[in-house]
Parts: C-alpha cells; structure tokens; sequence
C-alpha cells in the first residue's frame, strides 16, 4: 500500500515542487527525503487520509529549511515563504513541466528521459531500458539536462500555442511513454500500471484541449481511451496477462470505445494524418470488432501501410508483419519477421512472435527456442508467466 502511494505520488510531487520553487534537483532530493520520512513514520503512526497532502507539505518544508540554509537560494525563500499554505496540485503543474522539459534547447533524447523521470515518476533503470542504455550513461545524461535548464534560464512556464506546436511532437511522445509504461511495465513486480495509464490520458487531454485544432493529441486521448477500455479483460483474477484474441469482449467499456472513436474520427476529419492517427485507426479497428475472428485484417494491413510510410521503424514492420500473417500466412509472414532479426534481435516481442508462427507451422522446437529467447529478455511478470505456459 505505502510503496504504490510512493510511485502514484512521484511525479505530482516533483511538478509541484518545481512548480514552487523552481529547482529540479532541490525538488528531487526533498521528495525524496519527505519519502525517507514517510517510511518511518506511516508503518508507525499509519498512512495519512491525504498521503499526498502529506509528502508535499513535508518536502515543501524542508525545501524551506534548505534553503534558508543556503544563501545562493535567497531570492527563492522569498518566493516560498509568499506561497499559501494550500497545498493542491494545480491541474497545469505537470503541463508546465512537460513543455519545459521539452526545451528545443534540449537534445531530443535527453528531453524524453528527463520528462519520464520528473513528470512520469519512471525511474533510471526503467527508462534506460526504454533508451537501451545503461542506467549510469542514462543518468548522466539526465543531470547534464537538468544543469542546462540552469543554466541556459530555460523558464518554467507553458508557451504560447505557436511554441507549443513546434515541441507537440516530443511531448506527445512522452505521454505515449508513460502510457506504454503503464499498459506493459519494463520491470518491477506489477505486469501493468493503471496509474501510468490514467495519468497518460489526463496529460492527453490537457495537451488535446490546450491545441483543439491539432489532431494528434486527439488521437492518442483516444488510443490511450480504447486501451482503459479493454483494461479489465486484460488481466485475469490470478494476475495472469490475457492476449486480445482469447479476452472476453463483453467485458469491454463501451461507452469509452464510442467516446474513443469520436475522437479519432474528429481527428481524421482534420485531413492532416500522423503516426498517433494510424496507431488508434488500428486499435478502434480491434474494438469495434464483434470477435477475434471477424477482425477486418486487411483494414489494418492497409493502416500499417500507411504508418510504415511515416514511421519505418522495425516494430512497426514486425506488428505489420503480424497483420500480414493472417491475411496470406505464416510462412510469408515468417519471412518478412526473419529480415528483422538484426535490428529486433534483442527485442521479446521479436521472439516471441516467430514463436507463435513457428508453432503455427508445425515447427515446435524452434518455437520452443524462440519462446526461450523471448522469455531471457522480458522482465515483466505477466510476460513471463505467458511465455512460461507456452513453454510448459
């Protein structure tokens, strides 16, 4: 109970800090230690009615304490010692801090990490796996950013419209991490996230209502919507991952469904097609249809057509691949997925989908081997008890 509270509070709590005093680093270390202080105190005294109220009023305090110690900060305890003693998260803390993170003063890459960390509560482990890197690289990274915000006198603030458009793109990025974080966590002893997602869609509907006339928040509030959609027919009583093909869609919210297709569908009618249009095209695509069976393949062939024409990533031609299998087979399929193996071939997902046309070919062991090979490099546990039952 107390650990969840640590990781739902996280990246509200640093926003806010930041929010209140304006120093990434000062911030991190007082939630930090207000978490130290939770630790004792909670098992002791029990969890507090508003636990967020809480950490933030204690690392605010300390905040204060710190820099009333340090003279550098003068004009900072100015600033924190006019606040009110209110205590609420303004809804836009986040917002602010997303859009400075994604500073074009910043490298691409670094404004992506550093916004999982501070906003999405990610830790460096999580996101280094997400970036295939070592977490002390990733680290590193993170803190030359932070100084260069410093530094540079990158301002905490939203930007004007015509500002926010030019950083959309990694921002929306950064919301479609934290949601895919949420939907299948890198590690940890949680399979999935539901907070992650849930914040994921609270940020793409600020973004969404900040921009109305651009269609790819849109798109993404509704990929991010049809996937809480389908979230209780995910996950079994025991914890156990459900694949789409085998999920009870009379468990599926409809009303979020609808409410999904509005919105890529208002998207579309913007006549402007991205990467986040195609992507919720092809889940709305899975929604919308009755049964496993009856899903319209050669729709989402022709989607991932059009993605694959912006987006050629290897895992987009692998989930092409996918659709391609059941419209002219496994062995074309098969075959398309092997040139992947280069680029995919430290990538589960790579593995594990030869696998299961492998065994659709009537080729058993190699499936095994592949399977094997997925399941040496997932650490989610949903994944793992997936592959472990395909094994046995």
């Amino acid at each position: 109970m107390i650990d969840r509270v640590f990781r739902e509070e996280a990246g509200r709590l640093t926003a806010s800090l930041v929010r209140l005093i304006g120093d990434f680093d000062l911030a991190e270390d007082m939630v930090s230690e207000a978490v130290a202080e939770a630790l004792v105190r909670w098992p002791r005294d029990g969890v507090p009615d508003r636990p967020g109220a809480w950490l933030l009023v204690t690392a605010r305090h300390r905040a204060l304490d710190r820099i009333r110690r340090e003279e550098r900060y003068q004009s900072k305890l100015e600033t924190v010692a006019a606040l009110s003693q209110e205590v609420t998260r303004e809804p836009d803390d986040r917002m602010r801090l997303i859009f400075t993170c994604c500073h074009p003063a910043l490298d691409t890459e670094v404004q992506v990490a550093l916004t999982l960390k501070a906003v999405g509560g990610l830790t460096i482990a999580e996101i280094a796996r997400a970036f295939m890197v070592s977490p002390p690289t990733l680290a590193k990274r993170i803190t030359r950013a932070k100084q260069k915000i410093v530094s540079a006198a990158i301002p905490y603030r939203m930007p004007g419209p015509a500002e926010m458009r030019t950083r959309l793109h990694r921002v929306l990025t950064v919301i479609y991490l934290i949601y895919n974080e949420g939907f299948i966590t890198t590690a940890g002893e949680r399979g999935t996230r539901r907070e992650l997602v849930d914040d994921a869609e609270w940020l793409a509907g600020l973004v969404a209502a900040a921009l109305p006339d651009e269609p790819e928040p849109l798109a993404l509030l509704g990929l991010i919507r049809l996937s809480l959609a389908r979230w209780d027919a995910r996950i079994n009583a025991a914890g156990d991952l459900i694949v789409l093909a085998d999920q009870d869609r009379s468990r599926w919210d409809q009303r979020r469904i609808d409410s999904a297709v509005r919105l890529i569908e208002r998207a579309a009618g913007m006549g402007r097609p991205g990467p986040f249009q195609l992507e919720a095209a092809i889940a709305a695509v899975h929604c919308e249809s009755p049964a496993w069976e009856k899903t319209d393949w050669e729709q989402i062939l022709k989607l991932y057509d059009l993605l694959a024409a912006i987006d050629s990533s290897p895992v987009v031609r692998l989930n092409r691949a996918v659709a391609l299998s059941h419209l002219a087979g496994p062995t074309e399929a098969l075959a398309v997925i092997d040139a992947l193996s280069d680029e995919l071939g430290a990538y589960h997902l790579f593995h594990a989908t030869r696998a299961a046309l492998l065994r659709s070919l009537g080729r058993p062991g190699e499936a095994e081997a592949a399977d094997s090979a997925a399941l040496s490099l997932t650490t989610n546990p949903t994944e793992i008890s997936l592959l472990r039952a395909r094994l046995a």
